[in-house]
């Protein structure tokens, strides 16, 4: 089935400023109680690798940065296309401007006496939104520099670090386990960032202008 141009427009400018509506009511959230789900070894492994494993279109074992780029690229277009199907409900191709404000106008219909719970929700799909658009600036300032990526040595980093998290050696993590492991990773950032600004050499003061 053809998309029209319009609507993949649409479906931008929905993501831009109704994205929030369009999560409530297109996607299941996930459940709450997801984190507290024990997960194991294996497990884990594969959640840190399966990006590079998709990405690895050459199946050479190594993801370079043309391959990670391209394999953002058709992640992003196969969103979009997902999304196109969800808005075209009388699939014919095109997106009509009542199937384009529907979403939005469910979610306001659902989000009514409740406000004061959507707003943080609204907040973090901000955060993520912005975490994302900087990850791709990352990619375009030079942070290529950690390519490639060799997925076994990525798969060995994986299994030391659920090694490193796994603090009552049982072979699977907690939620409380991986919450500690993102609070020690935040406050390690934290000092490394704090070193940096430290062995920064200060400013030089400005020469005043000769008169």
């Amino acid at each position: 089935m053809n998309k029209t141009l319009g609507g993949i427009a649409a479906i931008a400018i929905l993501t831009v400023f109704g994205g929030v509506a369009v999560a409530q009511t297109a996607a299941p959230q996930r459940p709450a109680r997801a984190m507290a789900q024990p997960v194991s070894q294996a497990d884990f492994v594969q959640r840190r690798v399966e990006r590079l494993r998709t990405a690895d279109a050459d199946r050479n074992g190594t993801v370079t940065a043309e391959e990670m780029r391209a394999a953002g690229q058709a992640k992003r277009a196969e969103r979009r296309t997902a999304m196109f199907d969800r808005l075209d409900a009388n699939k014919d191709g095109a997106i009509s401007r009542a199937e384009f404000e529907a979403p939005r106008a469910e979610g306001q219909r659902a989000g009514r006496g409740e406000r004061g719970r959507r707003g943080p929700r609204a907040e973090h799909a901000g955060r993520q939104h912005g975490g994302m658009h900087r990850g791709a600036q990352r990619m375009g300032r030079g942070g290529e520099g950690r390519f490639p990526i060799v997925i076994a040595e990525a798969e060995q980093k994986a299994t030391a670090a659920f090694t490193r998290l796994d603090a009552n050696r049982d072979g699977s993590l907690t939620g409380e386990e991986r919450r500690a492991g993102m609070q020690a990773r935040r406050a390690e950032m934290r000092e490394k960032r704090q070193e940096r600004r430290q062995a920064a050499p200060a400013a030089s003061p400005s020469t005043p202008a000769s008169e």
